[in-house]
């Protein structure tokens, strides 16, 4: 999808991507899924600082990437989601986003 490294800046007319486009995206990230105009995944943990760990994981790597992650979570999992809210919709950077992350988990 992406050869990209960095997040770009969105502005209203950065273009979203089309359902084909998200559906290959995901392909290439097991475990993660669509919600309406977002991607996500749920990570379970044994525990609430595992869990709290992960969020301040996706945290620094949002920051990082310039392109920031809604995070939730409890005892036992934390949630990431990534939407380009500025796009109105997917993205890009929501996927390379999501790979870089889970190059961080490898």
């Amino acid at each position: 999808m992406t050869t990209a490294t960095q997040c770009v800046p969105c502005s209203q007319g950065t273009g979203v991507l089309d359902q084909a486009q998200i559906d290959d995206g995901l392909t290439n990230l097991p475990g993660w899924a669509q919600r309406e105009s977002t991607i996500f995944k749920r990570y379970e943990f044994k525990g609430f600082a595992k869990a709290t760990q992960m969020a301040n994981l996706v945290a620094w790597h949002s920051d990082k990437m310039g392109h920031h992650a809604d995070i939730s979570f409890g005892w036992g999992y934390c949630e990431v989601v990534y939407t380009s809210h500025e796009a109105g919709g997917l993205t890009e950077n929501d996927f390379l986003c999501a790979i870089r992350l889970e190059s961080l988990l490898d």
